[in-house]
């Protein structure tokens, strides 16, 4: 089932969310402050058992 960018289930639609560029961290949360292998709602999801209480919908340019 596809998800919506829109959501908190997806970090795509999540201004906070970023591409590192690097090899072994590839994901980024500014929000939180994180680097990892995983998308940030998986790590966030996976340490608290929460959905991601700080997305927040990137502005459209």
């Amino acid at each position: 089932m596809p998800q919506n960018d829109d959501s908190p289930h997806s970090c795509r639609g999540c201004k906070h969310n970023y591409i590192t560029h690097e090899l072994v961290f590839r994901y980024g949360c500014r929000a939180f402050g994180f680097k990892s292998q995983q998308s940030p709602i998986l790590v966030v999801r996976q340490s608290s058992g929460e959905v991601c209480r700080l997305f927040e919908k990137k502005d459209k340019k």
